[in-house]
Protein backbone atom coordinates (compact mmCIF):
# COMPACT_ATOMS: atom_id res chain seq x y z
CA UNK A 1 0.00 0.00 0.00
CA UNK A 2 0.88 3.62 -0.39
CA UNK A 3 0.31 5.43 2.89
CA UNK A 4 0.88 9.04 3.75
CA UNK A 5 1.91 10.22 6.88
CA UNK A 6 1.27 14.05 7.52
CA UNK A 7 2.93 15.54 10.56
CA UNK A 8 5.16 14.78 13.38
CA UNK A 9 5.01 14.28 17.12
CA UNK A 10 7.88 12.80 18.96
CA UNK A 11 9.18 10.65 16.47
CA UNK A 12 5.93 8.98 16.29
CA UNK A 13 5.63 8.94 12.43
CA UNK A 14 8.66 8.12 11.88
CA UNK A 15 8.73 4.66 14.06
CA UNK A 16 5.68 3.91 12.55
CA UNK A 17 7.17 4.50 9.16
CA UNK A 18 10.00 2.44 9.51
CA UNK A 19 7.71 -0.40 11.01
CA UNK A 20 5.65 -0.17 7.75
CA UNK A 21 8.06 -0.10 5.13
CA UNK A 22 9.53 -3.38 6.99
CA UNK A 23 6.37 -4.86 6.34
CA UNK A 24 6.47 -4.15 2.56
CA UNK A 25 4.69 -0.71 2.46
CA UNK A 26 5.58 2.67 0.85
CA UNK A 27 5.60 5.80 2.95
CA UNK A 28 6.25 9.18 3.15
CA UNK A 29 6.09 11.46 5.90
CA UNK A 30 5.64 15.28 5.26
CA UNK A 31 6.30 17.26 8.23
CA UNK A 32 7.82 20.60 9.74
CA UNK A 33 10.60 18.33 11.69
CA UNK A 34 8.32 19.26 15.05
CA UNK A 35 9.90 22.73 15.73
CA UNK A 36 13.81 22.55 17.46
CA UNK A 37 13.54 18.80 17.45
CA UNK A 38 14.20 18.55 14.07
CA UNK A 39 12.81 14.84 13.08
CA UNK A 40 13.11 13.34 9.63
CA UNK A 41 10.72 13.93 6.75
CA UNK A 42 10.63 12.47 3.29
CA UNK A 43 9.07 16.64 2.60
CA UNK A 44 9.79 18.90 4.71
CA UNK A 45 7.73 21.74 4.69
CA UNK A 46 9.67 23.40 7.83
CA UNK A 47 9.76 27.25 7.50
CA UNK A 48 13.64 27.92 6.34
CA UNK A 49 13.22 31.34 4.97
CA UNK A 50 11.33 33.33 7.57
CA UNK A 51 13.86 31.53 9.92
CA UNK A 52 16.82 33.13 8.55
CA UNK A 53 18.51 36.26 10.57
CA UNK A 54 17.17 39.04 8.73
CA UNK A 55 13.77 37.95 7.91
CA UNK A 56 13.72 37.10 11.29
CA UNK A 57 14.38 40.29 12.68
CA UNK A 58 11.19 41.76 10.84
CA UNK A 59 9.22 38.44 11.45
CA UNK A 60 9.32 38.79 14.98
CA UNK A 61 8.40 42.85 14.38
CA UNK A 62 5.47 41.51 12.77
CA UNK A 63 4.49 38.97 15.65
CA UNK A 64 4.79 41.66 18.10
CA UNK A 65 2.16 44.11 16.59
CA UNK A 66 0.11 41.35 14.83
CA UNK A 67 0.42 38.39 16.18
CA UNK A 68 0.49 36.40 13.54
CA UNK A 69 3.55 34.36 12.37
CA UNK A 70 4.77 34.32 9.03
CA UNK A 71 6.27 30.93 9.66
CA UNK A 72 2.73 29.62 9.87
CA UNK A 73 1.63 30.89 6.17
CA UNK A 74 5.44 29.65 4.77
CA UNK A 75 4.78 26.27 6.10
CA UNK A 76 1.28 26.47 4.19
CA UNK A 77 3.30 27.50 1.09
CA UNK A 78 5.34 25.01 0.95
CA UNK A 79 2.51 22.33 1.62
CA UNK A 80 1.14 23.43 -1.27
CA UNK A 81 3.74 23.64 -3.79
CA UNK A 82 4.32 19.83 -2.59
CA UNK A 83 0.09 18.90 -3.25
CA UNK A 84 0.97 17.08 -6.91
CA UNK A 85 2.93 14.64 -5.15
CA UNK A 86 0.83 13.73 -2.15
CA UNK A 87 -2.16 12.13 -4.66
CA UNK A 88 -3.42 8.41 -4.87
CA UNK A 89 -2.47 7.27 -1.49
CA UNK A 90 -4.29 4.41 -0.15
CA UNK A 91 -4.09 5.49 3.66
CA UNK A 92 -3.67 8.80 4.94
CA UNK A 93 -3.18 9.61 8.68
CA UNK A 94 -3.16 12.71 10.05
CA UNK A 95 -0.61 13.18 13.44
CA UNK A 96 -3.38 16.05 14.60
CA UNK A 97 -6.43 18.29 13.45
CA UNK A 98 -4.02 20.85 12.03
CA UNK A 99 -0.89 18.80 11.09
CA UNK A 100 0.68 21.39 8.59
CA UNK A 101 0.46 23.85 11.29
CA UNK A 102 -0.57 27.18 8.81
CA UNK A 103 -2.77 29.84 9.47
CA UNK A 104 -6.63 28.32 9.96
CA UNK A 105 -8.19 29.00 6.27
CA UNK A 106 -5.12 27.94 4.53
CA UNK A 107 -4.73 24.39 6.63
CA UNK A 108 -8.63 24.06 5.99
CA UNK A 109 -8.01 24.48 2.00
CA UNK A 110 -5.13 22.14 2.44
CA UNK A 111 -7.02 19.27 4.40
CA UNK A 112 -9.49 19.55 1.76
CA UNK A 113 -7.47 18.70 -1.38
CA UNK A 114 -5.82 15.81 0.60
CA UNK A 115 -9.21 14.43 1.57
CA UNK A 116 -10.26 15.18 -2.28
CA UNK A 117 -7.24 13.01 -3.87
CA UNK A 118 -6.69 10.45 -1.70
CA UNK A 119 -8.66 7.36 -0.31
CA UNK A 120 -9.00 7.04 3.31
CA UNK A 121 -7.80 9.59 5.79
CA UNK A 122 -7.26 8.48 9.29
CA UNK A 123 -6.97 11.02 12.58
CA UNK A 124 -4.51 9.87 15.32
CA UNK A 125 -5.28 11.63 18.99
CA UNK A 126 -2.25 11.90 20.33
CA UNK A 127 -1.72 15.80 21.75
CA UNK A 128 -3.95 18.26 21.68
CA UNK A 129 -7.29 18.43 19.29
CA UNK A 130 -10.57 19.93 19.43
CA UNK A 131 -12.16 17.20 21.58
CA UNK A 132 -9.18 16.79 23.83
CA UNK A 133 -8.99 20.18 24.60
CA UNK A 134 -12.79 20.44 25.35
CA UNK A 135 -12.47 17.12 27.74
CA UNK A 136 -9.26 18.72 29.95
CA UNK A 137 -11.93 22.32 30.24
CA UNK A 138 -14.74 20.30 31.31
CA UNK A 139 -12.34 18.55 33.76
CA UNK A 140 -13.56 15.00 32.96
CA UNK A 141 -9.92 13.43 33.79
CA UNK A 142 -8.63 13.88 37.06
CA UNK A 143 -4.95 14.39 35.15
CA UNK A 144 -4.25 16.70 32.54
CA UNK A 145 -2.02 19.24 30.94
CA UNK A 146 -4.09 22.14 32.36
CA UNK A 147 -4.18 21.37 35.99
CA UNK A 148 -1.67 24.41 36.60
CA UNK A 149 -4.07 26.71 34.85
CA UNK A 150 -7.14 25.90 36.72
CA UNK A 151 -4.93 26.17 39.91
CA UNK A 152 -3.59 29.56 38.60
CA UNK A 153 -5.78 31.38 35.93
CA UNK A 154 -2.47 33.81 35.28
CA UNK A 155 -0.99 31.37 33.26
CA UNK A 156 -3.05 31.58 30.47
CA UNK A 157 -0.85 32.52 28.87
CA UNK A 158 1.30 29.51 28.97
CA UNK A 159 -1.79 27.71 27.25
CA UNK A 160 -2.03 29.79 24.36
CA UNK A 161 -1.09 26.90 22.16
CA UNK A 162 -3.45 25.05 23.49
CA UNK A 163 -6.79 27.60 23.51
CA UNK A 164 -6.35 28.21 19.48
CA UNK A 165 -8.38 24.63 19.83
CA UNK A 166 -11.14 26.26 21.27
CA UNK A 167 -11.31 29.08 18.61
CA UNK A 168 -14.14 28.98 16.00
CA UNK A 169 -11.32 29.23 13.49
CA UNK A 170 -10.07 25.75 14.72
CA UNK A 171 -13.49 24.73 14.96
CA UNK A 172 -13.93 24.78 11.35
CA UNK A 173 -11.07 22.17 10.64
CA UNK A 174 -12.00 20.09 13.75
CA UNK A 175 -15.47 19.49 11.98
CA UNK A 176 -14.28 18.91 8.73
CA UNK A 177 -11.63 16.58 9.89
CA UNK A 178 -14.44 14.57 12.28
CA UNK A 179 -16.89 14.78 9.08
CA UNK A 180 -14.60 13.55 6.70
CA UNK A 181 -11.98 10.81 8.49
CA UNK A 182 -12.54 7.13 8.08
CA UNK A 183 -12.29 7.56 12.12
CA UNK A 184 -9.94 8.32 14.84
CA UNK A 185 -6.71 6.36 16.49
CA UNK A 186 -5.62 6.94 20.08
CA UNK A 187 -2.13 6.80 20.79
CA UNK A 188 -2.03 6.16 24.29
CA UNK A 189 -4.66 5.79 27.53
CA UNK A 190 -4.77 9.82 27.95
CA UNK A 191 -6.30 9.95 24.89
CA UNK A 192 -8.13 6.79 24.88
CA UNK A 193 -9.76 7.84 28.10
CA UNK A 194 -11.83 11.01 26.91
CA UNK A 195 -12.62 9.24 23.00
CA UNK A 196 -13.61 6.08 24.31
CA UNK A 197 -17.53 6.76 23.89
CA UNK A 198 -16.87 9.16 20.93
CA UNK A 199 -19.13 7.20 17.71
CA UNK A 200 -15.71 8.07 14.88
CA UNK A 201 -13.21 6.17 17.92
CA UNK A 202 -11.50 2.96 16.43
CA UNK A 203 -9.58 1.57 19.29
CA UNK A 204 -6.02 2.26 21.13
CA UNK A 205 -2.61 1.49 19.40
CA UNK A 206 -0.36 2.37 21.37
CA UNK A 207 3.09 4.13 20.20
CA UNK A 208 5.63 2.22 17.87
CA UNK A 209 9.35 2.16 19.07
CA UNK A 210 12.02 0.40 17.10
CA UNK A 211 13.70 -1.23 20.06
CA UNK A 212 16.75 -1.90 17.32
CA UNK A 213 17.81 1.27 17.27
CA UNK A 214 17.54 1.77 20.84
CA UNK A 215 20.54 -0.24 22.49
CA UNK A 216 19.45 -1.19 26.00
CA UNK A 217 22.11 -0.06 28.15
CA UNK A 218 22.41 -2.71 31.22
CA UNK A 219 22.34 -0.70 34.49
CA UNK A 220 26.08 -0.59 36.21
CA UNK A 221 25.52 1.85 39.39
CA UNK A 222 29.40 1.92 40.86
CA UNK A 223 29.38 5.21 42.77
CA UNK A 224 26.87 7.72 42.17
CA UNK A 225 23.27 7.08 40.81
CA UNK A 226 22.41 9.61 37.45
CA UNK A 227 19.46 11.56 37.04
CA UNK A 228 18.36 13.20 34.04
CA UNK A 229 15.65 16.14 33.79
CA UNK A 230 15.47 17.37 30.43
CA UNK A 231 13.69 20.49 29.88
CA UNK A 232 11.51 22.04 27.04
CA UNK A 233 10.69 25.52 27.95
CA UNK A 234 7.59 25.64 25.66
CA UNK A 235 5.97 23.03 27.81
CA UNK A 236 7.59 22.78 31.48
CA UNK A 237 4.84 24.14 33.05
CA UNK A 238 2.16 21.71 31.32
CA UNK A 239 4.81 18.38 32.22
CA UNK A 240 5.16 19.86 35.76
CA UNK A 241 8.84 20.38 35.40
CA UNK A 242 8.52 22.44 38.40
CA UNK A 243 7.81 19.76 40.88
CA UNK A 244 10.98 17.65 39.64
CA UNK A 245 13.16 20.91 39.86
CA UNK A 246 11.72 21.42 43.39
CA UNK A 247 12.17 17.40 44.18
CA UNK A 248 15.56 17.58 42.47
CA UNK A 249 16.95 20.27 44.80
CA UNK A 250 16.02 18.10 47.61
CA UNK A 251 17.53 15.08 46.69
CA UNK A 252 20.32 16.52 45.89
CA UNK A 253 20.88 18.10 49.50
CA UNK A 254 19.79 14.54 50.96
CA UNK A 255 21.75 12.90 49.27
CA UNK A 256 24.47 14.93 47.62
CA UNK A 257 27.47 12.24 47.58
CA UNK A 258 25.13 9.84 46.54
CA UNK A 259 23.55 11.41 43.03
CA UNK A 260 24.59 13.68 40.12
CA UNK A 261 22.15 15.59 38.47
CA UNK A 262 22.26 16.05 34.85
CA UNK A 263 19.30 19.44 33.69
CA UNK A 264 18.87 19.95 30.11
CA UNK A 265 17.16 22.92 28.42
CA UNK A 266 16.09 22.60 24.45
CA UNK A 267 18.22 20.56 22.91
CA UNK A 268 17.74 18.79 19.78
CA UNK A 269 15.86 15.10 19.78
CA UNK A 270 20.00 13.58 18.45
CA UNK A 271 21.35 15.52 21.27
CA UNK A 272 18.70 15.14 23.94
CA UNK A 273 18.55 10.93 23.22
CA UNK A 274 22.29 10.64 23.96
CA UNK A 275 23.24 13.09 26.77
CA UNK A 276 20.69 11.26 29.01
CA UNK A 277 22.22 7.53 27.55
CA UNK A 278 24.37 7.45 31.02
CA UNK A 279 21.74 8.48 33.18
CA UNK A 280 19.84 6.15 35.70
CA UNK A 281 16.63 8.08 36.17
CA UNK A 282 14.75 9.77 33.78
CA UNK A 283 12.26 12.49 34.76
CA UNK A 284 9.29 13.09 32.21
CA UNK A 285 6.16 14.29 33.20
CA UNK A 286 3.63 14.53 35.63
CA UNK A 287 0.15 15.22 34.17
CA UNK A 288 -0.23 12.03 32.18
CA UNK A 289 -1.89 8.35 32.45
CA UNK A 290 -0.01 6.94 30.05
CA UNK A 291 3.94 7.26 29.06
CA UNK A 292 4.65 9.38 26.28
CA UNK A 293 7.25 9.27 23.21
CA UNK A 294 10.21 10.16 25.34
CA UNK A 295 9.24 8.34 28.27
CA UNK A 296 9.33 4.74 25.91
CA UNK A 297 12.29 5.67 24.41
CA UNK A 298 14.00 5.61 27.50
CA UNK A 299 12.50 2.79 29.01
CA UNK A 300 13.30 1.27 26.04
CA UNK A 301 17.33 1.83 26.97
CA UNK A 302 16.67 0.20 30.47
CA UNK A 303 15.95 3.92 32.09
CA UNK A 304 13.69 4.09 35.23
CA UNK A 305 11.29 6.89 34.64
CA UNK A 306 8.48 8.93 36.12
CA UNK A 307 5.76 9.15 33.75
CA UNK A 308 2.29 8.68 33.37
CA UNK A 309 1.49 5.62 35.27
CA UNK A 310 -1.95 6.00 36.84
CA UNK A 311 -4.17 2.84 37.33
CA UNK A 312 -5.66 2.84 34.29
CA UNK A 313 -2.51 1.78 32.67
CA UNK A 314 -1.51 -0.64 35.16
CA UNK A 315 -5.23 -2.33 34.50
CA UNK A 316 -4.72 -1.87 30.52
CA UNK A 317 -1.04 -3.79 30.91
CA UNK A 318 -2.07 -6.06 33.41
CA UNK A 319 0.79 -4.53 35.33
CA UNK A 320 1.90 -3.93 39.05
CA UNK A 321 2.70 -0.49 40.69
CA UNK A 322 6.27 0.55 39.97
CA UNK A 323 6.79 -2.43 37.95
CA UNK A 324 8.17 -0.73 34.58
CA UNK A 325 7.99 2.95 35.12
CA UNK A 326 7.33 4.95 38.37
CA UNK A 327 4.05 6.76 38.65
CA UNK A 328 4.92 10.84 38.40
CA UNK A 329 2.64 12.69 40.71
CA UNK A 330 2.26 17.04 41.02
CA UNK A 331 3.63 16.47 44.26
CA UNK A 332 7.36 17.40 45.97
CA UNK A 333 6.86 15.64 48.85
CA UNK A 334 6.07 12.28 46.73
CA UNK A 335 8.09 12.81 44.00
CA UNK A 336 11.24 12.55 47.26
CA UNK A 337 9.83 9.81 49.09
CA UNK A 338 10.05 7.60 45.03
CA UNK A 339 13.70 9.18 44.60
CA UNK A 340 14.71 8.46 47.74
CA UNK A 341 13.32 4.64 47.79
CA UNK A 342 15.32 3.97 44.46
CA UNK A 343 18.59 5.68 45.53
CA UNK A 344 18.40 3.71 48.90
CA UNK A 345 17.51 0.39 46.92
CA UNK A 346 19.70 0.52 43.73
CA UNK A 347 18.27 -3.01 42.94
CA UNK A 348 15.18 -1.95 42.10
CA UNK A 349 16.54 0.75 39.38
CA UNK A 350 18.06 -2.39 37.91
CA UNK A 351 15.00 -4.71 38.18
CA UNK A 352 12.84 -1.84 36.72
CA UNK A 353 15.42 -0.91 33.91
CA UNK A 354 14.59 -4.94 33.31
CA UNK A 355 11.28 -4.62 33.46
CA UNK A 356 11.04 -1.50 31.36
CA UNK A 357 13.09 -2.65 28.49
CA UNK A 358 10.75 -6.11 28.23
CA UNK A 359 7.62 -4.17 28.30
CA UNK A 360 8.42 -2.14 25.38
CA UNK A 361 9.72 -5.06 23.12
CA UNK A 362 6.25 -6.87 24.05
CA UNK A 363 3.53 -4.14 23.75
CA UNK A 364 5.41 -1.25 22.00
CA UNK A 365 7.44 -3.23 18.92
CA UNK A 366 7.36 -1.01 16.06
CA UNK A 367 6.56 -3.98 13.61
CA UNK A 368 3.79 -5.22 15.98
CA UNK A 369 2.25 -2.10 16.12
CA UNK A 370 2.47 -1.27 12.39
CA UNK A 371 0.26 -5.02 12.06
CA UNK A 372 -2.34 -3.30 14.28
CA UNK A 373 -2.66 -0.03 12.46
CA UNK A 374 -2.88 -1.97 9.04
CA UNK A 375 -5.67 -3.94 10.67
CA UNK A 376 -7.65 -1.26 11.63
CA UNK A 377 -6.43 0.86 7.97
CA UNK A 378 -7.81 -2.00 6.30
CA UNK A 379 -11.11 -2.86 7.74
Amino acid sequence: MKILLLGEYSRLHNSLKEGLIALGHEVIIVSNGDGFKNYPADYSIRAKWSSGKLVNFFRQIIYKIFRFDIAKLEQGIRFYFLLSKLKGFDIVQLINERPIKTTSSLELFLLKKIFKNNKKVFFLCCGNDYLIVKSMLERKLEKSILNPYFEDNSLKNDYKYVFEYTKKSHFKIHNFVYQNCVGIIASDMDYYLPMKDDTKFLGLIPNPINSSVLEHQQVHIHSKIIIFLGINQWNAIQKGIFYFEKALEIIKKKYHDNVEIIITKNIPYNEYINIYNKAHILLDQCFAYDQGYNALEAMAKGKVVFTGAEKEFLLNYNLQEDEVAINAKPNVDYLVEKLSMLIENPEKIIQISKNARAFIEKEHDYVKIAKRYLSIWEK
